[in-house]
Protein backbone atom coordinates (compact mmCIF):
# COMPACT_ATOMS: atom_id res chain seq x y z
CA UNK A 1 0.00 0.00 0.00
CA UNK A 2 1.59 3.28 -1.02
CA UNK A 3 1.20 6.10 1.53
CA UNK A 4 -1.56 7.77 -0.22
CA UNK A 5 -3.24 4.90 0.56
CA UNK A 6 -2.47 4.25 4.14
CA UNK A 7 -3.35 7.60 4.88
CA UNK A 8 -6.64 7.25 3.36
CA UNK A 9 -7.21 4.33 5.56
CA UNK A 10 -6.27 5.96 8.59
CA UNK A 11 -8.77 9.00 7.75
CA UNK A 12 -11.74 6.52 7.75
CA UNK A 13 -12.11 5.42 11.26
CA UNK A 14 -11.32 9.94 12.30
CA UNK A 15 -14.34 9.99 9.52
CA UNK A 16 -16.46 7.30 11.04
CA UNK A 17 -16.27 8.56 14.68
CA UNK A 18 -17.13 12.15 13.56
CA UNK A 19 -20.27 11.00 11.28
CA UNK A 20 -21.43 8.66 15.01
CA UNK A 21 -20.91 11.88 17.00
CA UNK A 22 -22.66 14.19 14.89
CA UNK A 23 -25.61 11.78 14.79
CA UNK A 24 -25.95 10.91 18.15
CA UNK A 25 -25.88 15.06 18.89
CA UNK A 26 -28.97 14.85 16.36
CA UNK A 27 -30.47 11.93 18.02
CA UNK A 28 -30.26 13.65 21.52
CA UNK A 29 -31.98 16.95 19.65
CA UNK A 30 -34.62 14.42 18.80
CA UNK A 31 -36.43 14.31 22.57
CA UNK A 32 -37.05 17.95 22.87
CA UNK A 33 -37.83 18.94 19.37
CA UNK A 34 -40.50 16.30 19.99
CA UNK A 35 -41.56 17.89 22.80
CA UNK A 36 -41.97 21.47 20.99
CA UNK A 37 -43.93 19.81 18.26
CA UNK A 38 -46.18 18.12 20.92
CA UNK A 39 -46.25 21.23 22.36
CA UNK A 40 -47.08 22.90 18.77
CA UNK A 41 -49.71 20.72 18.17
CA UNK A 42 -51.97 21.08 20.96
CA UNK A 43 -51.61 24.57 21.53
CA UNK A 44 -52.49 24.90 17.78
CA UNK A 45 -55.40 22.46 17.78
CA UNK A 46 -57.19 24.09 20.68
CA UNK A 47 -56.69 20.92 22.96
CA UNK A 48 -55.34 23.59 25.97
CA UNK A 49 -56.10 27.22 25.48
CA UNK A 50 -54.29 30.01 24.80
CA UNK A 51 -54.33 31.54 28.57
CA UNK A 52 -53.99 28.21 30.02
CA UNK A 53 -50.39 27.58 27.98
CA UNK A 54 -49.50 29.97 25.24
CA UNK A 55 -48.38 28.70 21.71
CA UNK A 56 -44.29 28.54 21.37
CA UNK A 57 -44.42 31.57 18.40
CA UNK A 58 -46.22 33.69 21.16
CA UNK A 59 -43.60 32.33 23.72
CA UNK A 60 -41.03 33.46 21.86
CA UNK A 61 -42.46 36.56 20.99
CA UNK A 62 -42.66 37.03 24.42
CA UNK A 63 -38.76 36.18 24.93
CA UNK A 64 -37.81 38.64 22.88
CA UNK A 65 -39.86 41.15 24.67
CA UNK A 66 -37.96 40.09 27.90
CA UNK A 67 -34.78 40.22 26.40
CA UNK A 68 -35.05 43.60 24.97
CA UNK A 69 -36.20 45.15 27.95
CA UNK A 70 -33.26 43.58 29.59
CA UNK A 71 -34.78 41.73 32.21
CA UNK A 72 -34.53 38.45 30.97
CA UNK A 73 -30.25 38.59 30.95
CA UNK A 74 -30.36 40.19 34.37
CA UNK A 75 -32.53 37.66 35.71
CA UNK A 76 -30.56 34.95 34.06
CA UNK A 77 -27.17 36.32 34.84
CA UNK A 78 -28.31 36.19 38.78
CA UNK A 79 -29.22 33.37 38.76
CA UNK A 80 -26.33 31.47 36.90
CA UNK A 81 -24.14 33.32 39.36
CA UNK A 82 -26.47 31.54 42.71
CA UNK A 83 -25.84 28.34 40.76
CA UNK A 84 -22.16 28.38 40.15
CA UNK A 85 -21.11 29.75 43.62
CA UNK A 86 -23.63 27.25 45.74
CA UNK A 87 -23.08 24.28 43.41
CA UNK A 88 -18.55 25.09 43.76
CA UNK A 89 -19.54 25.64 47.78
CA UNK A 90 -21.41 21.94 47.80
CA UNK A 91 -18.97 19.99 45.51
CA UNK A 92 -15.97 21.30 47.93
CA UNK A 93 -17.85 20.41 50.89
CA UNK A 94 -19.26 17.00 49.73
CA UNK A 95 -15.59 16.10 48.37
CA UNK A 96 -13.69 16.80 51.46
CA UNK A 97 -16.40 15.22 53.72
CA UNK A 98 -16.23 12.34 51.47
CA UNK A 99 -12.94 11.97 51.10
CA UNK A 100 -12.69 12.23 55.60
CA UNK A 101 -15.26 9.66 55.71
CA UNK A 102 -14.05 6.73 53.96
CA UNK A 103 -10.62 6.80 54.57
CA UNK A 104 -10.85 6.25 57.95
CA UNK A 105 -13.12 4.75 60.65
CA UNK A 106 -13.44 7.74 62.68
CA UNK A 107 -14.36 9.44 60.09
CA UNK A 108 -16.83 7.14 58.68
CA UNK A 109 -18.64 7.23 62.07
CA UNK A 110 -18.70 10.23 63.18
CA UNK A 111 -19.34 12.19 58.99
CA UNK A 112 -21.38 9.21 57.40
CA UNK A 113 -24.25 8.80 59.76
CA UNK A 114 -25.18 12.52 60.09
CA UNK A 115 -24.76 12.87 56.26
CA UNK A 116 -27.02 9.81 55.91
CA UNK A 117 -29.49 11.80 58.54
CA UNK A 118 -29.07 14.76 56.52
CA UNK A 119 -29.76 13.04 53.27
CA UNK A 120 -33.28 12.41 54.64
CA UNK A 121 -34.23 15.88 55.63
CA UNK A 122 -36.24 17.36 53.07
CA UNK A 123 -34.21 20.57 51.72
CA UNK A 124 -36.90 22.37 50.76
CA UNK A 125 -39.34 22.59 53.76
CA UNK A 126 -35.80 23.79 55.51
CA UNK A 127 -36.05 27.10 53.77
CA UNK A 128 -38.37 29.02 56.05
CA UNK A 129 -35.91 27.95 59.01
CA UNK A 130 -32.86 29.14 56.48
CA UNK A 131 -34.49 32.22 55.81
CA UNK A 132 -34.97 33.02 59.82
CA UNK A 133 -30.76 32.32 59.73
CA UNK A 134 -29.76 34.11 57.24
CA UNK A 135 -32.43 36.69 56.51
CA UNK A 136 -33.61 37.46 52.87
CA UNK A 137 -29.81 37.99 51.31
CA UNK A 138 -27.79 36.05 48.67
CA UNK A 139 -26.65 34.03 51.27
CA UNK A 140 -30.10 31.94 52.19
CA UNK A 141 -30.01 31.14 47.95
CA UNK A 142 -26.76 30.04 47.77
CA UNK A 143 -26.75 27.94 51.17
CA UNK A 144 -29.84 26.12 50.10
CA UNK A 145 -28.34 25.28 46.63
CA UNK A 146 -24.47 24.31 48.29
CA UNK A 147 -26.31 21.88 50.99
CA UNK A 148 -28.55 20.37 48.57
CA UNK A 149 -25.59 19.76 46.24
CA UNK A 150 -23.32 18.67 49.15
CA UNK A 151 -25.59 15.25 49.49
CA UNK A 152 -25.16 13.48 45.88
CA UNK A 153 -21.53 14.74 45.27
CA UNK A 154 -20.79 13.32 48.97
CA UNK A 155 -22.26 9.79 48.49
CA UNK A 156 -21.39 9.11 45.03
CA UNK A 157 -17.60 10.09 45.92
CA UNK A 158 -18.11 8.01 49.02
CA UNK A 159 -19.18 5.28 47.30
CA UNK A 160 -16.20 5.43 44.45
CA UNK A 161 -13.59 5.62 47.45
CA UNK A 162 -15.23 2.46 49.48
CA UNK A 163 -15.56 0.57 46.14
CA UNK A 164 -11.84 0.72 45.28
CA UNK A 165 -10.60 -2.66 43.91
CA UNK A 166 -8.69 -4.31 46.61
CA UNK A 167 -6.02 -5.91 44.23
CA UNK A 168 -5.01 -2.29 43.19
CA UNK A 169 -4.90 -1.66 46.63
CA UNK A 170 -2.54 -4.66 46.95
CA UNK A 171 -0.31 -3.90 44.28
CA UNK A 172 0.39 -0.38 45.37
CA UNK A 173 1.32 -1.75 48.65
CA UNK A 174 3.67 -3.68 46.48
CA UNK A 175 5.03 -1.02 45.22
CA UNK A 176 5.50 0.80 48.06
CA UNK A 177 4.03 3.20 47.73
CA UNK A 178 3.01 5.81 50.68
CA UNK A 179 -0.49 6.62 51.86
CA UNK A 180 -0.58 9.83 49.63
CA UNK A 181 0.67 8.50 46.54
CA UNK A 182 -1.65 5.38 47.14
CA UNK A 183 -4.74 8.07 47.86
CA UNK A 184 -3.44 10.37 44.79
CA UNK A 185 -2.85 7.37 41.74
CA UNK A 186 -5.02 4.76 42.89
CA UNK A 187 -7.78 5.40 44.97
CA UNK A 188 -9.08 9.25 43.73
CA UNK A 189 -8.66 8.13 40.07
CA UNK A 190 -11.04 5.07 40.77
CA UNK A 191 -13.42 7.20 42.46
CA UNK A 192 -13.67 9.89 39.50
CA UNK A 193 -16.31 8.45 37.39
CA UNK A 194 -18.63 7.84 40.77
CA UNK A 195 -17.98 11.37 41.79
CA UNK A 196 -18.50 12.50 38.01
CA UNK A 197 -21.72 10.90 38.52
CA UNK A 198 -22.70 12.84 41.84
CA UNK A 199 -21.46 16.09 39.82
CA UNK A 200 -24.18 15.36 37.21
CA UNK A 201 -27.06 14.77 39.94
CA UNK A 202 -26.01 17.82 41.52
CA UNK A 203 -25.66 20.51 39.09
CA UNK A 204 -29.64 19.15 38.23
CA UNK A 205 -30.59 19.62 41.62
CA UNK A 206 -28.96 22.98 41.87
CA UNK A 207 -31.86 24.70 39.33
CA UNK A 208 -34.55 22.74 40.89
CA UNK A 209 -33.93 24.15 45.24
CA UNK A 210 -32.97 27.57 43.03
CA UNK A 211 -36.14 28.42 41.64
CA UNK A 212 -37.88 27.49 44.85
CA UNK A 213 -35.57 29.45 46.98
CA UNK A 214 -36.34 32.25 44.48
CA UNK A 215 -40.08 32.36 44.42
CA UNK A 216 -39.95 33.06 48.11
CA UNK A 217 -37.38 35.14 48.92
CA UNK A 218 -35.90 36.78 46.23
CA UNK A 219 -36.61 39.95 44.24
CA UNK A 220 -34.56 38.97 41.28
CA UNK A 221 -33.88 36.03 39.42
CA UNK A 222 -35.48 33.36 36.95
CA UNK A 223 -37.71 32.11 39.93
CA UNK A 224 -38.82 36.10 41.04
CA UNK A 225 -39.55 36.58 37.38
CA UNK A 226 -41.64 33.54 37.77
CA UNK A 227 -43.85 34.41 40.71
CA UNK A 228 -44.05 37.80 39.42
CA UNK A 229 -45.47 36.75 36.07
CA UNK A 230 -47.89 34.29 38.17
CA UNK A 231 -49.24 37.23 39.99
CA UNK A 232 -50.02 38.90 37.04
CA UNK A 233 -51.76 36.25 35.48
CA UNK A 234 -49.04 36.36 32.35
CA UNK A 235 -48.74 32.47 31.70
CA UNK A 236 -46.15 33.15 28.93
CA UNK A 237 -43.54 34.89 31.00
CA UNK A 238 -44.17 32.13 33.35
CA UNK A 239 -43.62 29.81 30.17
CA UNK A 240 -40.77 31.55 29.07
CA UNK A 241 -38.98 31.05 32.73
CA UNK A 242 -39.32 27.21 32.73
CA UNK A 243 -38.04 26.81 28.92
CA UNK A 244 -35.11 28.98 29.97
CA UNK A 245 -34.28 26.98 33.06
CA UNK A 246 -35.15 23.74 31.27
CA UNK A 247 -32.37 25.39 28.61
CA UNK A 248 -29.82 26.37 31.50
CA UNK A 249 -30.07 22.38 32.87
CA UNK A 250 -29.31 20.91 29.40
CA UNK A 251 -26.50 23.32 28.98
CA UNK A 252 -25.05 22.53 32.66
CA UNK A 253 -25.65 18.58 32.13
CA UNK A 254 -24.05 18.91 28.99
CA UNK A 255 -21.07 20.59 30.39
CA UNK A 256 -20.42 18.04 33.33
CA UNK A 257 -20.50 15.07 30.47
CA UNK A 258 -17.83 17.07 28.54
CA UNK A 259 -15.92 16.86 31.70
CA UNK A 260 -16.49 13.57 31.85
CA UNK A 261 -15.34 12.64 28.45
CA UNK A 262 -12.43 14.34 28.97
CA UNK A 263 -11.22 13.09 32.23
CA UNK A 264 -12.56 9.30 31.79
CA UNK A 265 -10.79 9.20 28.32
CA UNK A 266 -9.28 5.82 28.92
CA UNK A 267 -12.36 4.23 29.39
CA UNK A 268 -13.68 2.34 26.46
CA UNK A 269 -17.54 3.55 27.06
Amino acid sequence: MNASGATRSRALPVQARARRRHLKRFRRLLGPLSLLAIWALVTGLGVVSSEDLPSPWHTLHTARELISDGQLPSAMLISVRRVIIGLTIGTVAGVGLAVLASLGQLGDDLIDSSMQLLRTLPILAMVPLIVIWFGIGETPKVFIVALATAIPIYLNLYSGIRGTDRKLLDAARTLELSRLQIIRHVILPGAMAPFLVGLRYAAGIAWLVLVVSEQINATSGLGYLIVNAQNFLRTDIVVVGLVVFGILGLLTDAGVRALERRVLAWRST
